[in-house]
């Protein structure tokens, strides 16, 4: 299989974070983040981002803030 581009990468970061990707494109995956100073730093910065995140309550949020949230980690997926 050939390598993953930077941009197959930002596709799949979220599918990756999950646990979602089959092995052969985690492996893909982890290689390209091994190699690519600039989307280990995507990837690190997501990972954070994440865990920030998963600590404020949902319901702390206004609705517009948890729509807003909703539709930027949507596009993410695009």
């Amino acid at each position: 299989m050939p390598e993953l581009t930077c941009q197959e990468l930002v596709e799949l970061v979220t599918d990756y974070l999950d646990g979602a990707l089959d092995p052969d494109t985690a492996r893909r995956f982890e290689e390209h983040v091994a190699e690519c100073p600039g989307c280990q730093t995507y990837v690190e910065q997501l990972e954070e981002t994440a865990s920030r995140l998963g600590t404020i309550p949902a319901e702390s949020l206004s609705e517009e803030m948890q729509a807003f949230l909703r539709s930027a980690f949507r596009d993410l997926r695009r």
